[in-house]
């Protein structure tokens, strides 16, 4: 279920829910409307999915590239 992925990232990633609804889809209520029952069209819920998998994405890559100018810098001795 959608709403149950987003409450998900929110927790993960520590975000407000209106910053998430902004970027998600430009819309700030976006997660209160999921709450409350909203049920989105399926481009919106691609989006949706598309901006999760993106970010957490994004997260990985930054995470690999800072343990890889971690483990050089040890290497430099």
């Amino acid at each position: 279920m959608l709403v149950r992925s987003v409450e998900k990232f929110l927790r993960q990633h520590h975000m407000p829910a209106t910053k998430f609804g902004r970027l998600a889809t430009q819309d700030p209520r976006l997660v209160h409307d999921l709450r409350t029952g909203r049920v989105p069209r399926d481009r919106t819920e691609e989006r949706i999915r598309g901006f999760i998998a993106g970010f957490e994405a994004g997260q990985h890559a930054a995470h690999e590239a800072a343990t890889a100018e971690e483990e050089g810098q040890h290497d430099v001795h």
